[in-house]
């Protein structure tokens, strides 16, 4: 009969392989690209044998999908609108965007990856772009809550158009960052494309009106 204690340290060290292997993933990813990544590149980063990575993970494909998750769990935390008590909402809006700037420079696996794949056409469609596509919808979604409790008179017209430019204004920036390097303050620009956002989400609001 197998120890509690055997069974917890077994599980323990399942766990610290798989992130291991996330964390090899992502820097072979970041370095090559998806094609550039193979199961026996990330076998040696590692330092673990490509029957572990097999172990965790059907295929590459399986194994960049998890990246993607992993990743975008971490970004998805910062998306978080502050209470109504820490200031108005342009002030709530704007918190919000620096947060999200400062969590796509910490972990910009799942935005990095997901791009490439998302601008890819291939006749079989990778699992990892299977996975970007739905977390970029959870993403929209919420977006989109934000929109209607901030400036409650936006039509729904108008909240999907508004969730459709944040969406392609942050990758844009994120995607200069990417090509300028530091030379991109993402925290500043994810904070004035917020504000941009909310003037023309209120703009839209009074024009229903009339």
């Amino acid at each position: 009969m197998t120890k509690p204690q055997t069974t917890r340290k077994k599980r323990a060290n399942g766990v610290e392989s798989r992130q291991r292997i996330l964390d090899a993933a992502v820097e072979i990813a970041g370095e090559r690209g998806y094609e550039g990544t193979s199961i026996a590149a990330v076998s040696a980063k590692c330092g673990l044998p490509a029957s572990s990575i097999y172990w965790h993970f059907k295929d590459k494909d399986d194994l960049i999908a998890a990246v993607i998750e992993r990743s975008f769990e971490t970004w998805l935390a910062a998306v978080e609108l502050p209470s109504e008590e820490t200031g108005t909402p342009l002030e709530r809006v704007t918190a919000m965007a620096g947060n999200v700037g400062k969590s796509l420079i910490d972990a910009p696996d799942f935005l990095r990856l997901g791009l490439m794949l998302a601008l890819e056409r291939r006749p079989a469609e990778p699992r990892g772009r299977t996975v970007f596509l739905q977390v970029r919808d959870i993403a929209r979604a919420k977006i989109a809550e934000m929109a209607q409790e901030l400036v409650p008179d936006l039509d729904e017209e108008s909240v999907h158009a508004l969730t459709t430019y944040a969406v392609a204004g942050a990758d844009g920036l994120f995607v200069q960052r990417e090509i300028n390097g530091d030379d991109v303050d993402l925290v500043a620009m994810f904070e004035l494309h917020a504000q941009l956002v909310y003037e023309a989400a209120t703009r839209l609001a009074a024009r229903s009106k009339t």
